[in-house]
Formats: structure tokens, sequence, C-alpha cells
């Protein structure tokens, strides 16, 4: 039996403008890939949008936490730590942002961009966590919880200024 396929699907059979999360991924791998074009006319909706941030942003924090854990547990200060663990979280988070959550088309100005935001909120979660590390350690707090909640912090307060501003000024449909 041959599949049948109409002018509705693409070669690998999806819907127009519609991608798997797989193929989100598989081409999110490429910063700069210049093989796929959003739509202007279908933008993704806002509840869609926090959804699939709020998943991306899962799964960079996964990255994120869990490399600084492993750094940590390998004998790496929490500092640099949580510099090395911060950027691997980011490349993951700007890859399916760009491509899942908005939509948007390769554009080097955006990749540098949001780099560049990346790097202020690098400033501002490294800056938290940094005081809140020795802070909670100093009122007896485990290492391991004095991290974690300082973590979950600084986290908190990068992810909703990188999606209010990710939305508004550098994935926005021009």
């Amino acid at each position: 039996m041959t599949e049948r396929r109409t002018e509705s699907t693409d070669p690998a059979g999806h819907e127009p403008g519609r991608e798997s999360v797989a193929d989100s991924i598989a081409h999110a791998l490429d910063p700069l890939d210049a093989h796929r074009v959003s739509d202007p006319a279908h933008p993704t909706d806002l509840k869609t949008q926090v959804i699939r941030f709020f998943l991306t942003g899962v799964l960079s924090a996964i990255v994120d936490y869990g490399l600084l854990q492993l750094f940590m547990a390998f004998g790496m200060h929490y500092g640099p730590a949580k510099a090395l663990s911060f950027v691997a979280g980011t490349l993951t988070a700007y890859a399916l942002n760009r491509r899942w959550t908005f939509n948007a088309e390769p554009s080097r100005a955006r990749f540098v961009a949001t780099m560049c935001l990346y790097a202020v909120m690098f400033g501002v979660q490294w800056g938290l966590f940094m005081v809140l590390v020795p802070w909670f350690d100093g009122m007896g707090w485990s290492h391991f919880w004095a991290t974690t909640v300082g973590y979950v912090i600084a986290q908190g307060v990068a992810t909703v200024t990188n999606f209010v501003v990710q939305r508004t000024v550098i994935f926005r449909v021009r």
C-alpha cells in the first residue's frame, strides 16, 4: 500500500507550518539554520508561547542545574560551575525558543540580540546566585540547599525577564 500525500502536507507528512517536537529539536541545533522561515501571517498565540517557553525552560533548567551539581560534585567552586552550567542551559534555551516557542526565522541579528540579553541575564542571575548562596550558607543551611534555593530564585527572576524581552522585542513578528 502506498502513502498518498496531498498538497496540504510536506514530504514528511506534516501540515504546512506545523512541525513535530522532534523536528523542532533537530532543527534547533543550528542557531543560524536558514532552512526554516516563520510565517508572520500565522504567529504562535500567547498561550502556546507561554506553555512552550515553560517546557523549554524546564529542559534548559535541567541542563543548567544538572551540570551545576555535576561540576560541584567534581570539586569545582560554585561560582565557575554556575557560569559554565548557565552557558549550556542558555544555548539549549535559545535553540528551542527560536524554533519551537516563537517560531522565528533564523537571523544573525536576532542571535546576537538574544546573546546580549542572555549576557545581561547572566549578570543578574549569577550575581543573585553569588549573593544568595553565602547568605543561605551563613544561616546554617546545607550547601546543597543553599545552592538549590539560590539557583531557583535567580533562575525565576531571569526566566520572567527573558520571556518578556524575547516576546516583545527579539522574537516579535514584524
